[in-house]
């Protein structure tokens, strides 16, 4: 059994980040789903919340201890276990990969599940005000992303190097063409997304290759 353990869903952003970088690092681990609509959503159990009290994911596991937050889990992975660096070492380099990555954190935070399922609960709205939503906050954090990486792009988000600018933005991606966002308005970030799709790791974290994917998306291409 591996030290590492990684309680996720398959089309969970926030999961596949911490995917990513588990699968560019190398590292061995368990894999746990946790299904966020079954039966309610099993992130709401209590034996979940003793390990995540947000009852959200990822939540990784470590030798018995536990760390939620996708932020916080790479930072972790990158210091524990250095080989092959996800942040930089210059504090400026480093604090542009932050600022990118939290760029899209901010977007998340309005577009995951419980935010949309509180729109529909408790304000009524409906699916083309939830499309709307997600139209107008993903198309938002993809025009920034797109200025910044048109600066300090090369063959990935930041020069010839995978970061974990790269890990957030993939997932971002994905989400933008579940969501029916059109992503040809963004040739640097479609592009960038392209080239890290190329890779092993990233064909291994996709969310159709997981052990948890529904069989009729287990076949469909991922770039």
């Amino acid at each position: 059994m591996s030290d590492l353990v990684l309680y996720n869903y398959f089309r969970s952003s926030t999961s596949y980040r911490v995917r990513l970088a588990l699968h560019w690092k190398g590292l061995s681990f368990e894999y746990r789903s946790v299904h966020l609509l079954n039966h309610g959503g099993e992130q709401h159990r209590p034996e979940y919340r003793e390990l995540n009290p947000a009852g959200e994911v990822p939540t990784l596991s470590h030798n018995g201890k536990h760390i939620g937050q996708s932020m916080a889990i790479l930072q972790y992975l990158d210091e524990v276990f250095p080989q092959k660096r996800i942040f930089a070492a210059k504090p400026l380099e480093k604090a542009q990969i932050l600022q990118f990555c939290e760029g899209i954190n901010c977007a998340h935070s309005l577009q995951n599940l419980k935010v949309l399922q509180f729109m529909e609960k408790e304000l009524g709205s409906s699916p083309a005000d939830k499309n709307r939503w997600l139209q107008e906050w993903i198309g938002r954090i993809l025009e920034s992303s797109e200025k910044m990486l048109e600066k300090t792009s090369g063959a990935y988000a930041f020069g010839g190097e995978i970061t974990a600018a790269d890990f957030f933005l993939v997932p971002q991606m994905f989400s933008a063409q579940r969501f029916n966002v059109n992503v040809s308005v963004y040739p640097t970030l479609a592009r960038v997304t392209q080239n890290c799709l190329r890779l092993d790791a990233f064909e291994k974290a996709h969310p159709f290759r997981q052990i948890d994917t529904p069989s009729e998306l287990k076949n469909s291409a991922i770039l």
